[in-house]
């Protein structure tokens, strides 16, 4: 029996969907088949919850494989799904897909209204909820994904990964910025196998999954989320699919309407201590980050390294 020696990490609305199946046809690699287990983040929703069941999504890998994963995209944010990784693989290696928070707050909403999880479909208002939230009030009804609705800490990108680098090490953590996949995904696809050990299958076709979508009737959605919830409390289990396949007929591709300026400040502002201790554990400058629409300039060569004193953690996500 096989286990995962790398995991995808995170973060959510970061291209961790295309990554996947990008790794996953590679003939060397096998990704779990189910995407977001979760099975390590004890502090939130598990989608898997018993080691038997966990390693059973193992039981195809082979000795033909040479490297084994699996991708859960609150792993990062999670306060206790690193260490209870490294306790089950001390040896795990980690990928973090990275992207502007600025940009992935309100692509991280968007995709809890899709998910049926946010009843607030205005941005701007979901985003002024977020302390009555952490409180436990203004909580959509039937929703478990309470530390998904604060999106100033689910972003914050910069103080996820310096907890992962200073318990995992920064060589074990590899990580891939969006900017960059999306200019080159080659480059970034060659980068990943060279950090997994295993030979370039010579891909040149780098197709995108899980872009933009929007809602036809977003009232269904919540009623079909609200429905769900409520069989799943009473412990029907009818295996019908109806709730996926009217999700997917309720939802179309479409990108997100552009937010007011003043709206674009809240998170620019939130982020912005953030987004300067990213840049400073990637030896990156990202302060183009901070500008509307600029994506981050292209790493500059590697340097000799310097050490230097830990940078205090900043904002904690919530369990």
């Amino acid at each position: 029996m096989r286990f995962p020696d790398f995991f995808i990490v995170g973060a959510p609305k970061c291209g961790t969907t295309s990554l996947v199946a990008w790794l996953a046809a590679h003939p060397q690699i096998f990704m779990a088949p189910v995407k977001e287990p979760h099975f390590f983040n004890t502090d939130d929703r598990q989608g898997v919850t018993t080691l038997a069941d966990y390693a059973a999504l193992f039981r195809a890998a082979g000795d033909g494989h040479a490297a084994v994963g699996e991708a859960s995209v609150w792993y990062l944010s999670s306060a206790a799904a690193i260490g209870n990784i490294l306790r089950h693989r001390p040896a795990a290696r980690f990928i973090v897909l990275l992207r502007n928070p600025v940009e992935m707050a309100p692509a991280l909403h968007a995709e809890m209204v899709l998910s049926g999880h946010e009843n607030v479909r205005d941005f701007r208002r979901a985003w002024d909820l977020q302390d009555e939230r952490r409180a436990g009030r203004c909580l959509p009804p039937f929703t478990w994904a309470q530390r998904r609705l604060l999106y100033g800490e689910a972003c914050a990108l910069g103080a996820q990964m310096q907890r992962l680098v200073s318990v995992a090490g920064r060589a074990r953590v590899l990580a891939i910025v969006l900017d960059d996949m999306a200019a080159d995904p080659r480059q970034e696809y060659r980068r990943a196998l060279r950090f997994l050990g295993v030979a370039d299958d010579g891909r040149q076709d780098f197709p995108v999954h899980n872009t933009a979508r929007a809602l036809r009737h977003p009232i269904l959605t919540r009623a079909l989320f609200v429905a769900s919830q409520v069989k799943n409390r009473a412990g029907l289990d009818l295996h019908l699919g109806l709730w996926e396949r009217l999700a997917r007929a309720n939802t179309l591709k479409a990108s997100r309407p552009p937010l007011t300026v003043e709206t674009v400040q809240l998170p620019r502002d939130h982020f912005h201590a953030d987004i300067r201790l990213l840049g400073d554990i990637l030896e990156r400058d990202l302060r183009p980050w901070l500008a509307t629409g600029q994506p981050a300039p292209a790493p500059a060569p590697p340097r000799r390294r310097i050490a230097r004193e830990p940078v205090p953690i900043g904002c904690m996500p919530i369990r």
